[in-house]
């Protein structure tokens, strides 16, 4: 990764003439493109018509409908970053009106449904005491996932609100959920087309300035998302931090692997330990089916003793008999 910075670096200073002629000769890898947090963050902060393009695309809005965007938790971008795990949601609010959280999230913590619930609610909860309930904001929350958050139910880009599950009566619109698998654009519908949201994935993914730039001249907010990468990646400082992030998420999945390898063992073990069981049992249900049979036989044994006692005893009193028999007939 350092080398693809030194080298996207020579090619910007060799520039000729003019920021445009730079991108268009930009070619090879993108050093950090926006799977990447803080660069993700730093082009929507430092672009409103990028942040204002690609809210309309999600949310399937016309640009006329979309009067301002301002983001009301801005970070200055370059600064160093002294706790490698904060927060690089965007905080907006659309028309003075709809408070939007937006989010990058590469990694699977496992936490995301009651994570992006827990933001939601909170960018919902905003009256301040004393004001009327009708005054409360609608709030939406847009998660971009570079993994499936359901496995059995894959799905390029899903909206979640409440609804009434037995006849699908919608309880309210003020509180919406959107995630868009960045692995699965491959599932991206006619919908999902005609809104440009894959193209909007694709300029996340893009690995290469070849295949940002062709991606970017679909569409006049994708190509100004792809020149804002571009001078972005410009910026050293940006470049650090975005390095930064990646180094955090190399340690996370590091640990993720830790934590994935140390599970696999306890379920090797769980189920080593219940072959063990189940075969212990099976030695104790033989064990405890031979005794059953050993006690079915001494059970038969005693009975022939007893039976054979029974004969042993009347054989005994007609000896007996006989012999006083005998002795009444010496007596005659």
């Amino acid at each position: 990764m350092k080398q693809n910075e030194k080298n996207f670096q020579t090619q910007f200073s060799a520039a000729v003439s003019s920021f445009d002629e730079a991108f268009q000769n930009a070619s090879g890898e993108i050093p950090y493109n926006m799977t990447n947090d803080y660069m993700f963050r730093a082009v929507l902060q430092s672009n409103h018509n990028v942040l204002r393009g690609l809210i309309c695309s999600l949310l399937h809005l016309a640009e006329s409908e979309v009067k301002t965007v301002e983001i009301t938790n801005p970070i200055i971008l370059g600064d160093t970053v002294k706790e490698k795990e904060f927060r690089l949601d965007i905080n907006v609010v659309m028309n003075n009106c709809v408070l939007i959280n937006l989010e990058m999230q590469i990694a699977n913590k496992l936490n995301w449904e009651k994570r992006s619930i827990m933001y939601l609610c909170r960018s919902y909860d905003q009256i301040n005491r004393g004001q009327d309930y009708r005054e409360a904001r609608p709030a939406v929350h847009i998660g971009f996932l570079d993994y499936t958050l359901f496995d059995g139910h894959p799905e390029f880009c899903s909206a979640y609100k409440l609804i009434n599950v037995k006849n699908q009566q919608i309880y309210s619109n003020d509180l919406m959920l959107y995630v868009v698998d960045l692995s699965r654009i491959d599932l991206a519908t006619d919908e999902d087309k005609q809104y440009h949201i894959h193209d909007w994935a694709s300029i996340f993914k893009a690995a290469t300035w070849e295949e940002l730039k062709m991606i970017a001249s679909k569409d006049d907010d994708l190509k100004e998302a792809a020149q804002t990468i571009f001078r972005m990646s410009a910026d050293e400082e940006i470049r650090k931090r975005c390095r930064d992030r990646e180094e955090y998420y190399q340690d996370l999945r590091s640990y993720e692997r830790v934590i994935a390898e140390k599970e696999e063992k306890i379920e090797r073990d769980r189920k080593e330990h219940e072959e063990d069981l189940r075969n212990y049992e099976k030695t104790i249900a033989e064990k405890e089916e031979n005794l059953r049979n050993y006690e079915r036989s001494l059970c038969d044994y005693e009975k022939r003793i007893s039976a054979y006692e029974r004969e042993r005893k009347e054989r005994a009193d007609e000896i007996a008999q006989l012999r006083v028999e005998i002795e009444r007939l010496k007596g005659n």
